[in-house]
């Protein structure tokens, strides 16, 4: 998925919008690592689509402040053998 950045960071925050996805989750989507996800959209997307930065900030904040439940039920599923 490599060419164009602007291109790719905004297929990525429709992605996100679209499927309330997490950064884990669109990387996987797309082939490359959390950390250029995280780049693309954080720094990347707001010089050049301010709009869409907020729409995928504001979905980022959610799964943000949902992480620790969502840490916490994959710890459950992992000890509980499901």
């Amino acid at each position: 998925m490599k060419g164009n950045i602007e291109e790719r960071a905004c297929r990525m925050a429709q992605y996100i919008i679209e499927n309330k996805a997490t950064v884990r989750a669109a990387a996987r989507a797309f082939g490359i690592s959390k950390s250029t996800v995280h780049k693309d959209l954080a720094e990347r997307l707001p010089a050049f689509n301010r709009p869409l930065y907020l729409q995928v900030k504001a979905v980022l904040e959610v799964n943000k402040a949902q992480r620790h439940i969502r840490g916490g039920i994959a710890t459950r599923k992992k000890y509980k053998g499901g």
